[in-house]
């Protein structure tokens, strides 16, 4: 294998390699601790605003070559836990120059690079809206295999189960639904609305670099859905030749049902660093889990690989080629009976999803960095087979097929001085497609086909130094189900008084356009029925504008711990809402509920997210952070076909209150304690007539769901690592007590901590 992936590298070479003997001119030197003056290996070198850079090699030397002659350049060194240091340098030409760095260890860092916030790269302390980041060392500390299970540990995210036969799972920003988030890979908004519904546990976590999470509308920058927020998920590039194999085994409810997970990772560098291949794959088995003993499954088994690569070269020293590819397989099966055929059982939801992604990007700047330019395609293939059905259905079969794609281009021009500020004046095109073909296979099922094209351009300036930033900018949507053009503005202030003191003020918009199919093509089972959605003949586009202002503070005290601040406030108005209402109509073959999208009055969504962290360096990493909230529709809106239940003013699926918390402790070298947990206040949730006699809006119980996990490091030889863990999930057992029973259950009436109490055990190793 390892012979493949050198050949593939030296294809991507074949422009010429270049090694440090082909020239005279090079920096060298060496990178240390501040604290321990040990040297630091695998730490980040580069020369800003080009494509040069290396990472130093296992004694913490380093070496650059190719590098500008004769004008000055800033070199910076940079690395995860670690402070940010830059120097400017001018070298003549053939004069070898050494340069060597100091850092100091700060797990708490305003350095972090985003580019979720402006589209362009730039750290957190200048971004123009407040960023959250979560790096891979938190799906390592929570032991979560997916995406879906490690994103709720930041400040107004949730992530919940929304179905007991297939597991579902939403990402709710901020208070707001689900299919309010807007979902990036690579910034690219290729996760399709088909995809969302099972897509989050589709993504292994080991192909995860960090998430970068922006609160508030995003349709200024990212086009539609980003109402509730955007949440941009970067994979791994490889940085030097490494490796890792791990394996975990979790006892599901502490009884028989089994998720066995394995993982993989691979790079290699050329030695010049023009070219780099990352490979990574995931092999899940999970069994069944029942619950409550009634032979009907709360979490339904799986069966999925993924397999992946994200590559580069570096075709000049201020342009680089990158590639995203990976690939999923997977088979999910819930309700009863799941080692016989669906048409044979009484509730069977079942999928079969074979789903290509990926992306190709070309950036580059020219020599003076004043001006920057990318151009980028990504696309993202599902084929789905799947059965919903009840009562031995023979007719519930189906066929999906789904594609998305966008491409685009962007440039940027950076500004000396513009009016009063240096600037930077952002520029760009975009077009998407999204085809998405349901064919259901029984008798009298019609297939349905929707397309939807969209042609954007986006326009934005920022001006900024180090203490103020002012953005304002806008984005044109063109949408075919929309007959008008939709506009988008955004306005951002920053004030830094100090270094370390963050204060924004920011209004975005977001919109949200109609389309026959979101997460509805998860078809409920609900009284054995199916369900078909349509549109209203006048719908218009949901709209979108959020205000909010924050204060991010950061300060290191005299005995070296270091502390962080977080408090946002925000306040969403929703206008032309869409509701999802019974007809009374059915198809015409009678089996199938007819439901149509509507606009509904509106919302108003306000709230405060906190978040604190402290870092008693080296030994113990403490993070807390909550949000309040409050999510109300301006007038009641009405759920339920019965007349009789009430209209509801307040959302479904929205506690007033939620939190997470994590917690490292590091009593002696290499061994870690870790305890990280997520609480949910009380939400009002639908419970729908089957099981029971009535619908039912039920306010239910507040949950807190606590996990802990210990692991330990061998250094067993040189780059060769073993580390061995082990640990509990949801501790105190708080899982919902309430499932509906039998063949006439509620699948959707699911709430609180997706796991029951379950323990596991994993090994890691690294070379």
């Amino acid at each position: 294998m390892k012979k493949i992936i050198t050949l593939l590298l030296s294809a991507l070479c074949c422009v010429g390699t270049i090694t440090a003997s082909d020239f005279e001119t090079h920096i060298f030197g060496h990178v240390a601790d501040s604290k321990t003056g040990e040297m630091l290996p695998y730490i980040n070198v580069t020369i800003v605003g080009t494509t040069i850079g290396t990472v130093t090699d296992a004694t913490g030397h380093y070496l650059l070559n190719d590098i500008p002659e004769d004008e000055p350049f800033t070199i910076e060194v940079s690395a995860v836990g670690y402070t940010t240091v830059t120097q400017v340098v001018k070298v003549n030409a053939g004069e070898p120059k050494e340069i060597d760095f100091v850092i100091s260890e700060q797990q708490l860092s305003l350095d972090a690079v985003v580019v979720s916030a402006n589209r362009n790269v730039t750290t957190r302390r200048e971004a123009p809206s407040l960023v959250s980041v979560l790096d891979h060392r938190l799906f390592d500390v929570t032991s979560s295999p997916t995406v879906a299970e490690g994103l709720s540990f930041q400040s107004g995210v949730r992530v919940e189960n929304n179905c007991q036969n297939c597991g579902f799972t939403q990402v709710r920003l901020n208070g707001l639904d689900g299919h309010y988030s807007q979902i990036l890979i690579d910034s690219r908004p290729v996760f399709s609305a088909l995809a969302g519904v099972y897509g989050l546990e589709h993504l292994p976590a080991n192909m995860i670099e960090r998430i970068e999470v922006v609160r508030g509308g995003g349709s200024a920058l990212f086009g539609a859905s980003a109402i509730g927020g955007t949440v941009n998920i970067i994979t791994k590039e490889p940085l030097y030749n490494s490796g890792s194999v791990a394996h975990t085994l979790t006892s599901i409810g502490c009884t028989g049902a089994l998720d066995n997970n394995t993982t993989f990772n691979g790079s290699l560098v050329t030695d010049n660093n023009k070219a780099g291949l990352m490979v990574y794959g995931q092999n899940r088995r999970r069994s069944g889990y029942d619950h409550d003993g009634d032979g009907f499954v709360e979490m339904g088994e799986i069966d999925g690989q993924t397999i992946g690569t994200r590559a580069y070269i570096k075709t000049s020293q201020y342009s680089k080629l990158s590639l995203e590819y990976h690939a999923t397989k997977e088979y999910r099966r819930g309700g009863d009976q799941l080692n016989r055929p669906p048409h044979e059982v009484y509730v069977a939801e079942t999928t079969d999803h074979i789903i290509n992604s990926g992306g190709i990007t070309f950036e580059g700047t020219t020599s003076n960095l004043r001006h920057r330019y990318s151009a980028y395609i990504s696309a993202q293939d599902v084929k789905r087979d799947s059965y919903y059905g009840s009562y031995m259905d023979p007719n519930a079969y189906g066929y999906t097929h789904g594609f998305t794609a966008v491409g685009g281009a962007q440039y940027m021009y950076r500004m000396p001085k513009f009016l009063f500020l240096p600037a930077e004046l952002t520029v760009g095109a975009e077009y998407n497609i999204d085809m998405m073909k349901d064919t259901p296979l029984g008798e009298g099922y019609l297939p349905t086909n929707q397309t939807i094209h969209i042609y954007s351009a986006y326009l934005q300036n920022e001006w900024k130094n180090e203490t103020w930033g002012f953005l304002i900018g806008g984005r044109a949507d063109k949408h075919n189900l929309i007959d008008h053009i939709i506009f988008s503005p955004r306005v951002n202030f920053r004030y830094n008084p100090t270094q370390n003191i963050n204060i924004r003020a920011v209004y975005s918009s977001g919109f949200r356009a109609p389309q026959a199919f979101d997460e509805d093509l998860h078809i409920t089972i609900v009284g054995g029925e199916r369900t078909r959605i349509q549109l209203a003949d006048d719908l218009k586009e949901e709209r979108s504008h959020t205000f909010s202002v924050s204060a991010d503070m950061y300060h290191t005290f005299k005995n070296g711990i270091q502390g962080n601040l977080m408090v946002e406030g925000f306040y969403t108005i929703l206008n032309d809402v869409f509701t999802l209402e019974q007809t009374g109509e059915t198809t015409d073959d009678g089996t199938a509920t007819i439901l149509e999208r509507r606009n509904g009055s509106g919302a108003t969504v306000m709230g405060v997210n906190l978040e604190a962290r402290l870092a008693f360096n080296p030994w113990l990493q403490l993070q807390v952070g909550g949000t309040l909230q409050r999510s109300r529709y301006k007038e009641p809106e009405k759920w339920s076909e019965d007349e009789s239940v009430p209209a509801e003013t307040r959302m479904f699926r929205s506690p007033d209150s939620y939190a997470y918390m994590t917690a490292t402790v590091t009593p002696v070298r290499r061994f870690d304690i870790s305890l990280t947990g997520t609480y949910t206040g009380r939400m009002l949730v639908q419970h729908f007539a089957g099981y029971i006699e009535k619908d039912v809006a039920h306010l239910t119980n507040a949950f807190f769901d606590m996990g802990l996990k210990l692991s330990y490091d061998f250094r067993i030889y040189g780059k060769i690592g073993l580390q061995i863990n082990g640990g509990v999930k949801n501790i105190f057992n708080s899982y919902q007590r309430d499932f509906d029973q039998g063949p006439d259950r509620d699948a959707g009436y699911i709430y609180g901590p997706s796991l029951p109490r379950s323990i596991f055990v994993g090994a890691k190793l690294s070379f």
